[in-house]
C-alpha cells in the first residue's frame, strides 16, 4: 500500500494486491448474492414448526444469545461455570435475523423482508424468509440454463398474481362472532371511558387468552381477573362479598440485610425461635383479622408455616400476584396499598 497526491493535491492510496483482486460479474456474481440469500434462509430454514430447534448466537464481545422456543419474556442470568452471559430469547425469525451480524447486501434484503413481514403481519417472519431462499434456489438452476434474470422475475410475478387468484376464489369470509366481540369491545371502552373529559386508559382494559377455549366463550368481566389459585388447597374457592387485605410486603418475618449466622445447638434454642416466628405470624394474621379482611392478597410468598396459620385462622390468601395486579385491584376496590 502506498500514499499518492494527484494534481489537486488530494490523497489517495494504491493498494499493491489490486491487481490480484477479481471482481464477480455476470452469472457468477449472481450466484454469489443467492447463495448470501440462501444462507440466511438456510440458518432460519432449521427454526421452523412445531419441531424447531434452538438458535445460539454469540456476539462479538461473547454474548451468547439462545433462541429458545415457547419463551415470551426475554431473560438474562450469569452463567458462571461458563463465565459468559447467556440470553433467552423468543426462536422466530424477526428475533434470530436481529441478532444477525451480516455484510452483504443480498442477505440484508432478506433480513429487511423479515423486519417488514413483522411490521405488517405480525407473524410468519420465519415462512417468509424460507419461502425467499427457496425461491432463489430455483432461480438459481434457471440461471444455469441461460434464463435471463428479468424473465425469471416476471415468471415470479404472474405466479404470485396466479396464486392470489387462486386463494380470493377458495377463500371464506369467516365473521363468526363478529358482533359478539365487537359489543364485548365497545362495551369494555365504555366501562372505563371517563366522558365528561373525554379520555379513555385503555391500560384498565386487560385482554387474557386461555388455551382450548373457543371464540364463543369470550366474555367481558366487570372486574379484575386474577389467574391464581389459594395459597392452601382446603381454603375455600368462592369467597362472597369478600374485603380484601393487599400486601406489598413478604408474609414472613423480617431478614437482615447484613450476613449472620446463627448458632442452634439445643431444643431449647430451636423452641424459642420457633416460637419467635410463630408470635411474629399470628400479630401479621391478626392484623389482618383485626381490619375485617376476609381475604389476603399478597405479593410475595410464604413459607408453609405461615400458610399452615392462615388456613386455620380461617383468612384465605392468594401469593405471588404482580404488582400491575394488585393496582388494578386496589383502583376498581377504592383501596390504599400497605407494605
Amino acid at each position: 500500500m502506498a500514499l499518492a497526491f494527484d494534481e489537486y493535491g488530494r490523497p489517495f492510496i494504491i493498494l499493491k494486491e489490486q491487481e490480484q483482486k477479481t471482481r464477480l460479474s455476470g452469472l457468477e456474481a449472481q450466484k454469489a448474492n443467492i447463495s448470501a440469500g440462501r444462507a440466511v434462509s438456510r440458518i432460519l430454514r432449521t427454526s421452523l414448526g412445531p419441531k424447531g430447534m434452538d438458535k445460539m448466537l454469540q456476539s462479538p464481545d461473547g454474548d451468547v444469545t439462545i433462541m429458545k422456543s415457547y419463551i415470551d419474556n426475554v431473560q438474562s442470568f450469569l452463567m458462571s461455570s461458563f463465565c459468559f452471559c447467556l440470553t433467552l430469547s423468543a426462536n422466530d425469525g424477526a428475533t434470530i435475523v436481529e441478532q444477525m451480524d451480516v455484510d452483504n447486501q443480498i442477505a440484508k434484503l432478506m433480513v429487511e423482508l423479515s423486519r417488514s413481514q413483522d411490521y405488517e403481519i405480525g407473524d410468519g417472519t420465519t415462512g417468509v424468509v424460507v419461502m425467499a431462499g427457496a425461491l432463489l434456489e430455483q432461480a438459481e438452476r434457471l440461471l444455469e440454463r441461460g434464463i435471463h434474470p428479468i424473465r425469471i422475475a416476471e415468471g415470479y410475478e404472474m405466479a404470485s398474481r396466479i396464486a392470489v387468484e387462486h386463494l380470493e376464489r377458495i377463500a371464506q369470509n369467516v365473521n363468526r362472532c363478529k358482533r359478539a366481540l365487537a359489543e364485548i369491545s365497545v362495551k369494555a371502552v365504555l366501562s372505563v371511558a371517563d366522558l365528561e373529559r373525554k379520555d379513555v386508559n385503555l391500560d384498565l382494559i386487560k385482554v387474557e387468552g386461555k388455551v382450548g377455549g373457543k371464540l364463543e366463550d369470550t366474555e367481558l368481566i366487570y372486574g379484575i381477573t386474577v389467574d391464581k389459585d389459594m395459597s392452601h388447597p382446603q381454603m375455600p374457592k368462592q369467597i362472597e362479598d369478600a374485603k380484601i387485605a393487599i400486601l406489598t410486603c413478604p408474609f414472613e418475618p423480617p431478614k437482615p440485610k447484613t450476613k449472620h449466622k446463627v448458632d442452634i445447638d439445643t431444643v431449647e434454642k430451636f423452641q424459642t425461635l420457633r416460637q419467635q416466628e410463630q408470635k411474629y405470624f399470628d400479630d401479621m394474621v391478626q392484623k389482618c383479622k383485626d381490619v375485617g379482611a376476609t381475604l389476603v392478597i399478597c405479593q410475595w410468598g410464604f413459607d408453609d408455616e405461615a400458610n399452615h396459620l392462615l388456613m386455620h385462622q380461617n383468612l384465605p390468601a392468594v401469593r405471588w400476584v404482580g404488582g400491575v395486579e394488585l393496582e388494578l385491584i386496589a383502583i376498581a376496590t377504592g383501596m390504599f396499598l400497605f407494605s
